[in-house]
């Protein structure tokens, strides 16, 4: 198994004092079927009413979170995401969706990921759906703890059925800790650091490094190693199989 990889890089963005985020954009063609991710910090609300179409919009709500978010779209759906939940709109035809912390001066600390739709479901009846946190499996290793909000790892997999199949895993290593993760022949995989700083086939990745380690989609079968140094670590990782339609 070859574990080759690029790095892509990450750009800070802020609005005001209540919203930062760590986005990873415009690399759409390196991580298919994935168009991007915004790790973010949101203590007000900050977006208005907006419109997607022809894709998903996923929310993942990080365990510890002070808040969680007040969600709500044109198509009747009115939730809270809880810390630890994820919540998967299909925007397909189109939908207008907001999303506020639950808790004014609290703040979430979360992920927005925008997932591709195949080109015949692009126009598909927008729905949504959701995990709530106490479903997300957890999958427990020596020194290991992986979440498992979306996909498969290790025999376990999510209840969620998304109309685009990926793996989403939120994983926090203790120090020194190590984890091998399969990526299947044909599929994209990409690691984004949390917290703490963690090894990805033997390079180092902090958050701050504004890059992440990308694996493009390749014939064959292939593992990445994961391992935590000076101190614990949280990373989330991402896999699917490419799409391979225009960039969004």
């Amino acid at each position: 198994m070859t574990t080759t990889f690029t790095t892509a890089p990450v750009q800070r963005a802020n609005h005001g004092s209540h919203f930062r985020a760590y986005g990873l954009r415009g690399v759409a063609g390196l991580i298919d079927p994935f168009v991007g991710v915004d790790h973010a910090w949101m203590s007000a609300p900050t977006f208005p009413p907006h419109p997607h179409a022809g894709f998903s919009a996923v929310s993942y709500v990080f365990l510890g979170s002070e808040t969680g978010i007040d969600n709500r779209d044109s198509i009747g759906t009115r939730n809270l995401i809880q810390p630890g939940g994820l919540h998967w709109t299909t925007a397909g035809s189109g939908v207008v969706h907001e999303e506020v912390p639950a808790e004014t001066g609290k703040t979430v600390h979360s992920l927005q990921i925008f997932v591709g739709l195949a080109r015949e479901r692009q126009g598909m009846a927008p729905f949504a759906l959701s995990v709530e946190p106490q479903d997300v499996p957890l999958v427990q290793l020596p020194g290991v703890k992986v979440r498992v909000p979306a996909g498969s790892f290790n025999g376990t997999r999510s209840p969620l059925n998304p109309p685009t199949d990926v793996t989403m895993l939120d994983i926090s290593l203790d120090e020194g800790a190590e984890l091998v993760l399969p990526v299947e022949a044909g599929h994209c995989a990409f690691v984004m650091p949390i917290f703490g700083a963690a090894t990805v086939d033997g390079q180092s990745f902090e958050r701050d490094d504004l890059k992440l380690p990308v694996f493009p989609a390749q014939a064959t079968p292939r593992a990445i190693t994961l391992r935590a140094f000076n101190g614990s670590a949280k990373v989330m990782f991402f896999s699917g199989a490419p799409l391979r339609i225009a960039s969004i």
